[in-house]
């Protein structure tokens, strides 16, 4: 089948009435959408097999090839679009069993606009990150299963080789470690090497939602579930389906929703928020977080019998000022890829800068080494990167526990050990409260916003980002 645009979701609009391929036509047209038409079964299947098709809307009853029999023939063909079923009003039995034939969804005749184009916009994500995944899997061949996982030290070639064992593993796997070492990046490689290479990466962060949209994000809801929900849509879980859900600071999650995702867990199937029919799933999970679980096990803020399911197989990540040797590797990777990226001709970081960026604690971990380099990469004149580009790192301690930097301007080092302090401030201050940055703007008597901003300056994550 030939491939079809990345950047413009193409629906066939299937039924015999010209009438109701015209309604839908305009309504999904004034969304964005390309759309074609089909007069019957049998010529939706012969524009699929054309290819350039990425989602069907289609009537069940119609002259000649029905819905029903075209979609058990769109279904066997190879990288079958999605397809949603139209029906008659009140024909919820025959829904049902098309969606048991394998209909992605199903509408009734009347339909309402705006329950149309939130179908076809559910269906674009899901297909939109199916390219995604692709995209990555080429990319990963290119450059190798490990992509960015870089450093010669001991901890990452431990962590590779249990990478490699694991990966192949249809098992849950729990990754621990500080904020912005390289969690997610994991997690995209256990997905990479396992069974499930071809089918979705699915993201979710759970410290960037409110505890009560959680549930919907996780399992979906149905249409009038609650105020705003025009139509029915699919959770993570069933966009995961056949691949991976990775669940970013799952230890931020409450303990009604451990309850539930515990049950998902076990009996690897749920329902949607507002709904009664049980939906199964085939998932791989893999979670992570920056907190101490156990720790929160003895406070009863989170489920002992859910952390023993998410960690069949642990990874524990160590932070960047543990594997020191690493830091020129990773600079001078983000110094290739980002001089790219900013069409800048910087070869190389001086002997001098390496060292500074060698002796730095580097709070923010990788992230925020990364940060850095951009930074200098953006605004660095030459084609080498000095110490002079990398204000406030590599200083030295003086005897009253200031940090100092030597051989610097005043005003040059002045900033220098401000940015430091900030740095070190705040970071205490969110590791005190748990990363809370309501609580720790409260601590430091910000505003909220105000501290994300100061935050994004020094590099620093804020967890309502994902990892």
């Amino acid at each position: 089948m030939t491939p079809v645009k990345a950047d413009r979701i193409q629906i066939l609009i299937v039924d015999d009435e010209k009438s109701a391929r015209l309604g839908m036509r305009r309504a999904l047209e004034s969304a964005g959408y390309d759309v074609a038409e089909a007069g019957d079964g049998a010529e939706a299947v012969r524009r699929i097999r054309e290819g350039g098709v990425d989602l069907v809307f289609m009537d069940i009853s119609m002259p000649g090839m029905d819905g029903l029999t075209a979609l058990e023939v769109i279904r066997g063909l190879e990288g079958a679009p999605p397809v949603v079923m139209v029906t008659a009003h009140g024909s919820a039995k025959v829904a049902v069993g098309a969606i048991k034939a394998g209909a992605w969804d199903y509408v009734a005749k009347p339909y309402d606009v705006e329950e149309v184009r939130t179908l076809a916009k559910n269906a674009s994500e899901k297909l939109l990150l199916e390219r995604e995944n692709r995209r990555l899997k080429r990319e990963l061949e290119h450059v190798g299963v490990y992509g960015e996982i870089l450093g010669k030290s001991k901890h990452v070639q431990d962590l590779l080789r249990v990478i490699d064992k694991v990966g192949p593993l249809d098992v849950t796997v729990l990754i621990t470690g500080e904020s912005g070492t390289g969690k997610e990046l994991v997690a995209r490689r256990l997905h990479a090497l396992s069974q499930r290479a071809s089918g979705p990466f699915v993201s979710m962060n759970c410290a960037a939602l409110p505890e009560d949209l959680i549930e919907t994000e996780l399992f979906g809801h149905e249409k009038g579930a609650f105020t705003g929900a025009a139509a029915a849509r699919r959770g993570n879980f069933e966009l995961a389906d056949g691949g991976t859900l990775f669940l970013d600071e799952v230890g931020d999650m409450g303990l009604p929703m451990q309850s539930k995702l515990l049950r998902a867990i076990q009996e690897k199937t749920f329902h949607r928020v507002g709904g009664e029919a049980t939906i199964g799933v085939d998932v791989r999970l893999v979670a992570a977080t920056n907190r101490d679980l156990t720790s929160l096990i003895a406070k009863s803020q989170f489920r002992e019998d859910l952390y023993y399911r998410l960690k069949v197989v642990e990874m524990k990540l160590p932070p960047l000022r543990e594997r020191r040797e690493d830091i020129q590797v990773l600079a001078e990777h983000f110094v290739a890829e980002l001089a790219g990226k900013h069409g800048k001709q910087i070869r190389a970081i001086t002997h001098e800068a390496m060292e500074l960026l060698m002796r730095e604690d580097w709070v923010g971990n990788i992230r925020q080494l990364r940060n850095a380099v951009e930074s200098a990469v953006a605004l660095a004149e030459g084609q080498t990167l000095g110490p002079q580009d990398f204000p406030g790192i590599g200083v030295a301690s003086g005897r009253d526990g200031l940090t100092l930097p030597r051989g610097l301007p005043f005003q040059e080092a002045k900033k220098r050990v401000i940015r430091e302090f900030e740095l070190k401030f705040i970071a205490e201050q969110l590791r005190e409260n748990a990363h809370n940055i309501s609580r720790t703007a409260e601590a430091l008597g910000m505003h909220r916003q105000s501290l994300q901003q100061k935050m994004k300056e020094l590099g620093l994550r804020d967890k309502d980002e994902a990892e």
